[in-house]
């Protein structure tokens, strides 16, 4: 773990001088230079003093740069297609998903299936048919359901026009690696 990098990236960001952080914090500028050298490891109490200081959450700086925030930029989301359907992958991380689904009139998200994990949609554009077992419901601009992705469902444009879906949908990351 690079804690001391961190935290010597998010003070000087702050433009707080070590002799600042000392003051604020109790703590030594030899001790705060092995921190920040990572030359030495703090307790959890030391670093919840650090971080509180700093303004930042103490499970911050805790995160591998892999756990950071991740960011898509509209121009290079990636896209995709099948069966007449137009797929934009806004985001992903961890067991959770984010995209648009673009559905001309007609169109369906494939058969009724199933699949591990929790789903919402949210109607952005048009008029959408969802069935989930035995429930059925028309779903206009505005609209949102959720369901558990375990029982078999279904998803087809109702309208005349195109229907844009943003859908939500979560995996346990240790489940989806398995299957």
């Amino acid at each position: 773990m690079d804690i001391g990098t961190k935290i010597r990236a998010i003070r000087n960001r702050k433009k707080i001088t070590i002799a600042q952080m000392c003051e604020g914090t109790g703590l030594s500028k030899g001790f705060i230079s092995n921190v920040e050298n990572n030359n030495t490891s703090p307790s959890i109490s030391t670093l919840s003093t650090i971080a509180s200081y700093l303004g930042v959450p103490l499970p911050y700086l805790l995160l591998e740069k892999k756990q950071h925030m991740r960011v898509v930029r509209k121009d290079e989301r990636p896209q995709s297609s099948f069966n007449n359907l137009t797929i934009e992958h806004l985001a992903s991380k961890g067991g959770l998903t984010l995209k648009i689904v673009e559905l001309p009139p007609g169109a369906s998200i494939g058969e009724p299936h199933a699949h591990e994990g929790e789903e919402t949609h949210l109607i952005l554009e048009g008029k959408i048919f969802a069935e989930q077992g035995e429930d059925s419901i028309i779903a206009e601009k505005g609209d949102s359901f959720s369901w558990n992705a375990s029982v078999p469902h279904y998803v087809k444009n109702a309208g005349d026009s195109k229907a844009v879906i943003l859908i939500s949908s979560y995996t346990d990351a240790e489940l989806r690696d398995m299957l």
